[in-house]
C-alpha cells in the first residue's frame, strides 16, 4: 500500500461529483473541496485512475494523483481550523 493524494480541477459540476464519489469508493478521505487522500496499492491507483478517465470523457479537467512517502506525510504542515 502507497499513501496518494489524489488533487483534480474539474468545471463540470455533474463529473466533479462522479469523481469525488469515485475517490470515497476507493477508501480515500476528503482533504479539502477537490483534494483527496489515503492509502491504494499501486493497481487500485491505476483503476482509479482508469475510472476517473472514463468519466472526464472529452471534458476539460485535470487529475493529479501523487504517491507520498510516509515520512514525507508525517512531515507535512497542516492548519486545520474546524468551522464555527
Amino acid at each position: 500500500m502507497q499513501r496518494v493524494l489524489l488533487i483534480y480541477d474539474i468545471s463540470d459540476d455533474r463529473i466533479r461529483l462522479k469523481v469525488a464519489d469515485a475517490c470515497l469508493d476507493y477508501g480515500l478521505a476528503r482533504l479539502q473541496e477537490s483534494a483527496f487522500f489515503g492509502l491504494l496499492t499501486r493497481e487500485l491507483q491505476e483503476k482509479l485512475m482508469a475510472r476517473i478517465k472514463k468519466l472526464l470523457g472529452a471534458q476539460a479537467g485535470n487529475v493529479q494523483l501523487i504517491p507520498i512517502s510516509a515520512r514525507a506525510w508525517a512531515s507535512r504542515i497542516a492548519i486545520c481550523n474546524a468551522p464555527s
